[in-house]
């Protein structure tokens, strides 16, 4: 089983389609992609509503890339990354324009759902956007 990590928490998983791959993608309503994908080979057809994208190792940030890169390609459904990701890059994840995070139930024990939750104000924590002067303001130390 797994455990779905959103803004808001842990959750069961609402999703009922299948997960089809990439290889058998034409006119797929959700896909799974593998970390080893080219971004730009994900092809966007009109009915696609989700992809997930598989997260091997903790260690393995080429999913935070396909994320980005099918965001600035304009995909607006739903973008799940899969795997190893760990509380820590909850906010790296959502940054890159992932929607949620699927966890392993195992996973979710070990780091439980309040370690997620505190990196779930990714959006007021943004050095990166901050520095283009695009982020939420840093408090006065007055």
């Amino acid at each position: 089983m797994s455990t779905l990590v959103t803004d808001t928490g842990f959750s069961s998983d609402d999703w009922q389609e299948p997960f089809i791959t990439l290889d058998a993608a034409n006119d797929a309503s959700a896909l799974d992609v593998p970390s080893d994908t080219d971004p730009a080979a994900i092809p966007l057809c009109g009915g696609l509503q989700m992809i997930r994208v598989d997260f091997p190792s903790s260690a393995d940030g080429r999913g935070f890339t396909i994320a980005k890169q099918l965001r600035l390609r304009g995909f607006t459904g739903r973008l799940r990354a899969k795997g190893h990701v760990l509380a820590d890059q909850y906010a790296m994840a959502r940054r890159a324009g992932f929607d949620e995070v699927e966890i392993s139930d195992e996973l979710a024990a070990r780091q439980p759902e309040d370690q997620w939750q505190f990196r779930a104000n990714w959006q007021d924590n943004n050095y990166q956007a901050r520095l283009r002067g695009t982020g939420a303001p840093v408090a006065s130390r007055g």
